[in-house]
């Protein structure tokens, strides 16, 4: 069994940086692929990013390239979102999944955290 807690939203402002937080108080997460999502207010779900469950390689959202880093450590069991230069429409529920293969696809995960919030205010 596999549960998914994300942790370290909250409120910023533009400019400013948060790093996420995934862990399982299940099976270990090490054994899993992760990918990070979003849903902004009144918007599908979004790929951000994903990492391979041995670290590399790491992927991406082209609108976030650059600016957000994905990582693993495997002493502490946690995947982490770096999140830099926040823009305002960024403002959404941040979700880690668990699946086999660290892809954009929502359905290749099957494991999802409740989500944390992060709001980027202008």
């Amino acid at each position: 069994q596999v549960q998914l807690v994300e942790s370290g939203g909250g409120l910023v402002q533009a400019g400013d940086s948060l790093r996420l937080s995934c862990v399982s108080s299940g099976r270990t997460l090490s054994a899993y692929a992760v990918g990070w999502f979003r849903r902004p207010p009144g918007e599908e779900r979004e790929f951000v990013a994903a990492i391979h469950r041995s670290g590399s390689p790491t992927y991406y959202a082209d609108s976030v390239k650059g600016r957000f880093t994905v990582s693993r450590d495997s002493a502490k069991d946690t995947v982490y979102l770096q999140m830099n230069s926040l823009k305002p429409e960024e403002t959404a529920v941040y979700h880690c999944a668990a699946g086999n293969f660290p892809t954009r696809s929502t359905a290749a995960y099957g494991h999802w955290g409740q989500g944390t919030q992060v709001t980027v205010s202008s």
